[in-house]
């Protein structure tokens, strides 16, 4: 098991401690659904450390990470974040991960703890003009600073203008004292906030720095439960429940990162895919009937047949329902649809619904 430079920090505030992707994180201090109130409506602070980063540079470097992700980095400009997947040859997805530009020649990616092994040697796999690769996951922490109450509670900690910073876009410069903090307009929670990059050794000092500037907006520490409801009220993905390596990015609608302007991996047969249609397709629902959807549930129609399968589900602490999301045949995928979760045998009424379940 692994830790964070935070691990002392968390088990001292009292958090429950779980292995989560090979590393002792922190799922809960206060309660799941007091922390999803704190940073949908304050401000609250997650340590992702966990998350792995590359740095790939030289001359090819754009060219590779062209040829192996789904979404157009070509696009990309110095202080630019992109959302994208990684195909593999089979049609699914390998991982999906952030391509930061830090210059022309610099780019560092941000990928899933559990694949950061996976990720690595896959795109070694096509490194074949020699762009240079670092995987720093080991020494960089890696904060979420989450709320609409997050440019208040953070700038007095630097002089660089985070009210002005637009989504998804990134920084490099000091925080709290330290300098090369990337400062990024990013977050897996639907509530507006930052991400901060920065070495393990400066850790303790951004963390009591942080909590000492948002004393007076309660900002609170949040766990990995908390994530997982505010990501899904928001319909974001997760990898290895809603992604993985059977799903393509068209049946998941991600049709929006994949971009057929270039060649990349698999991406004949995705574009083939997109013209033909898909057979299924990722959708939202909310309970009707009481009862909480769960990973693997069975989906059925009004006569029992199996239709599909829940990937993600729980109560939203936010809209006080039970929401979830599953793979479905597409014909019956249309918004107001009537289909049914399949718990203990018993067939429980839902509803499609668009996504985000929280607007």
């Amino acid at each position: 098991m692994k830790n964070t430079a935070l691990t002392n920090t968390h088990i001292s505030l009292g958090a429950k401690m779980v292995p989560f992707a090979g590393y002792n994180m922190p799922v809960q201090y206060e309660g799941i659904n007091a922390e999803h109130a704190t940073v949908r409506n304050g401000v609250g602070v997650f340590d992702v450390s966990h998350m792995g980063e590359f740095i790939l540079k030289g001359e090819q470097a754009l060219d590779l990470i062209q040829r192996v992700t789904s979404n157009d980095a070509s696009k990309l400009y110095d202080g630019k974040v992109q959302y994208s997947c990684l195909p593999n040859e089979q049609g699914g997805i390998v991982d999906d991960l952030l391509v930061y530009r830090i210059n022309e020649l610099t780019y560092m990616l941000v990928v899933n703890a559990s694949n950061i092994e996976k990720d690595w040697n896959w795109i070694q796999k096509f490194n074949t003009q020699g762009v240079e690769m670092h995987n720093i996951s080991d020494k960089t922490s890696l904060l979420a600073i989450q709320g609409p109450k997050a440019v208040a509670a953070l700038q007095p900690l630097t002089e660089i203008d985070l009210g002005s910073m637009e989504y998804y876009n990134f920084v490099k410069g000091t925080f709290a004292g330290i300098e090369n903090v990337v400062i990024s307009a990013t977050g897996y929670t639907g509530a507006g906030g930052f991400e901060l990059y920065f070495d393990n050794e400066h850790a303790d000092v951004i963390w009591d720095a942080i909590f000492e500037a948002g004393k007076p907006f309660n900002i609170k520490p949040i766990g990995l439960g908390a994530r997982d409801t505010l990501r899904l009220e928001m319909g974001f993905c997760l990898y290895g429940n809603d992604i993985d390596d059977s799903t393509s990015p068209i049946e998941a609608g991600l049709g929006w990162i994949t971009k057929f302007s270039k060649v990349f991996t698999n991406s004949d047969k995705l574009l083939a895919q997109k013209e033909a249609g898909v057979s299924r397709k990722l959708i939202g629902f909310e309970m009707i009937d009481r009862g909480i959807p769960r990973h693997d549930y069975e989906i059925v129609n009004a006569e029992g047949d199996v239709i599909g399968k829940v990937t993600s589900g729980t109560q939203s602490p936010s809209l006080q329902k039970a929401i979830g999301m599953g793979y479905i045949d597409k014909a019956i995928a249309k918004e107001g649809a009537e289909i049914f979760i399949s718990i203990r045998g018993t067939k429980i009424k839902a509803r499609v619904v668009k996504f985000p379940f929280f607007k």
